[in-house]
């Protein structure tokens, strides 16, 4: 059984649902640190042929709180209507507006104000408009010491899961040891995405941004055949 394990990550680029996509079972993180410097709570889009940010306003709380004890800041009413917009007028005039904004709209007009769940919403909905059907578990839900931390953690969720293989994005290899998942019976691999160009606005093309852009240019069948666009090594 194939296993990826990854942060909740507000509208994340096409690599993590390459990953997801990949696997018979996708574990989000909800019991971690939560970092303003990361992507949990924002993304980038294409404004004016250019990389913008956009993000969620965190409510202001102790550095030590994690994910799933974070919540959207007061303020959220009034910067849904904000961001919304960002988003509509950075792509109105995209191929695929009409549909993405739909999703985009679903995503972000949710009663739900646990930044946790509300990332997760989003992931859902996003997962099911590009027809990916593995499964997701909340971390916290899997039986596991859960004040282990890093390697250990991974580990000890594979083992409960019954993994037979754990696939991490590229960027993790330094941080796990192949020897180390062997000693457990687990094989890892590591999932690179291949580089994905498509036509957007005039200009150069900007990669890496949120799975956003890739949707507002692309058709769904398209899209599909990206997710399987990677290598494992």
């Amino acid at each position: 059984m194939k296993l990826a394990i990854m942060q909740p990550y507000f509208f994340p680029y096409i690599g993590y649902f390459q990953l997801m996509h990949a696997v018979d079972e996708f574990v989000v993180y909800d019991n971690i640190e939560f970092s303003r410097k990361g992507w949990i709570h924002r993304n980038r889009i294409l404004v004016n042929n250019a990389a913008a940010y956009i993000s969620l306003p965190v409510k202001k709380d102790s550095d030590y709180l994690p994910v799933c004890d974070r919540y959207l800041a007061e303020t959220w009413p009034v910067e849904k209507k904000k961001l919304y917009n960002r988003i509509a007028e950075a792509y109105r005039k995209a191929p695929f507006f009409n549909p993405v904004i739909s999703v985009v709209e679903a995503c972000l007009d949710v009663d739900e104000r646990n930044l946790f769940r509300f990332i997760l919403h989003s992931l859902n909905q996003v997962r099911s408009y590009l027809g990916i059907v593995t499964p997701m578990r909340i971390s916290s839900q899997v039986a596991i010491d859960h004040n282990l931390k890093a390697q250990d953690k991974v580990l000890a969720l594979c083992k409960a899961c019954n993994a037979s293989e754990y696939i991490n994005p590229i960027g993790g290899v330094e941080l796990y040891g192949r020897d180390r998942f062997a000693e457990e019976g687990i094989d890892l691999q590591f999932l690179k995405a291949n580089p994905i160009t498509y036509s957007q606005f005039q200009g150069e093309f900007v990669p890496s941004l949120s799975i956003i852009d890739v949707m507002m240019f692309n058709p769904v069948e398209r899209i599909r055949e990206y997710l399987v666009q990677f290598s494992l090594s």
